[in-house]
């Protein structure tokens, strides 16, 4: 089982991504709010991310 947390990520173009809960998200990137582990944030990502094109192409 993975222990550790990973923290749900979007950039400017709403794309989302997840990225260890104990670092800040790279240039560009902020924390959406979302923190578990590693399936809990794909599942999350999965249920709130319905149209993965990028904002600008929208």
């Amino acid at each position: 089982m993975d222990s550790e947390r990973y923290a749900v990520v979007i950039n400017h173009e709403e794309q989302h991504s997840i990225w260890p809960a104990d670092q800040e998200p790279p240039a560009g990137w902020r924390a959406e709010g979302f923190v578990g582990d590693r399936q809990q944030c794909l599942d999350h990502i999965e249920t709130v991310w319905t149209d993965m094109r990028p904002l600008s192409a929208r």
